[in-house]
């Protein structure tokens, strides 16, 4: 696999990797890890978290007295926020990897965007964030990463940083499923260690990374601090998956 892999990437340059998923799946851990992984190989990249903001009205949502963001601006308006903000942070990243010729580690990416907007049952919102997002050039591998939302759940508890319930935790990861880029990404279940996940990341990045993950040190799952940090411009094919 990987030397077929290697085969059609044709030693291209790696611009853009993107890691999705729902909250608790591990994806901040693992792009952090990711990052700084390509960066030791000899692969400068950067880890960019480009967030909704959503947890941060959820945050302010708290302290006016409304119980989460939804009800603070309202459903449509916290769609709109989200996409706007999370439009911004890609642009960002991308910009700062072009002018830096860094690989971009992109923590969630525009099908984040367009899963909230089906979990939140706003669908007449996807095809104007579909039309905003299309001036970014895909990235080469969009990771999925996979993991049963109880199990998500139980992580997001634990970190004690925020909370999400069952019902949204399990709608978002059906809307990851239904997106009609889902046969292109590179599924990862995101279930196992921090380790044993990376592993398998690094498995569909064998161009830039070495094959011996020993150097990748266990990281805390998903949303707790982690440490600092082929030849086609497109998802691999889901026959990739591991």
């Amino acid at each position: 696999m990987a030397s077929s892999l290697r085969t059609r990437r044709g030693g291209a340059r790696l611009r853009a990797v993107a890691l999705i998923g729902i909250d608790g799946s591990g994806k901040t851990t693992q792009a952090r890890l990711l990052a700084e992984a390509l960066s030791a190989a000899g692969h400068p990249a950067t880890y960019h978290r480009n967030a909704g903001g959503r947890r941060w009205l959820g945050r302010l949502a708290q302290r006016v007295g409304r119980p989460d963001a939804q009800r603070l601006v309202g459903r449509d308006g916290l769609l709109a926020v989200e996409s706007v903000l999370r439009w911004l942070a890609i642009a960002l990243a991308l910009l700062s990897c072009l002018a830096t010729g860094r690989t971009a580690v992109m923590d969630r990416w525009s099908a984040c965007q367009y899963a909230s907007i089906r979990a939140h049952g706003g669908q007449r919102w996807e095809r104007l964030a579909r039309a905003g997002y299309r001036v970014f050039p895909p990235p080469r591998v969009t990771f999925l990463l996979t993991v049963d939302p109880a199990e998500a759940y139980r992580r997001i508890e634990r970190r004690g940083t925020d909370h999400e319930s069952m019902r949204w935790l399990t709608a978002a990861d059906a809307a990851y499923r239904s997106l009609p880029e889902y046969a292109g990404f590179v599924v990862v279940d995101g279930g196992g260690t921090p380790k044993d996940v990376s592993r398998r990341i690094r498995a569909h990045l064998s161009e830039w990374l070495p094959d011996d993950p020993s150097t990748v040190a266990d990281s805390p799952p998903d949303g707790t601090p982690g440490p600092s940090g082929g030849g086609r411009d497109g998802p691999v094919p889901a026959q990739a998956r591991p």
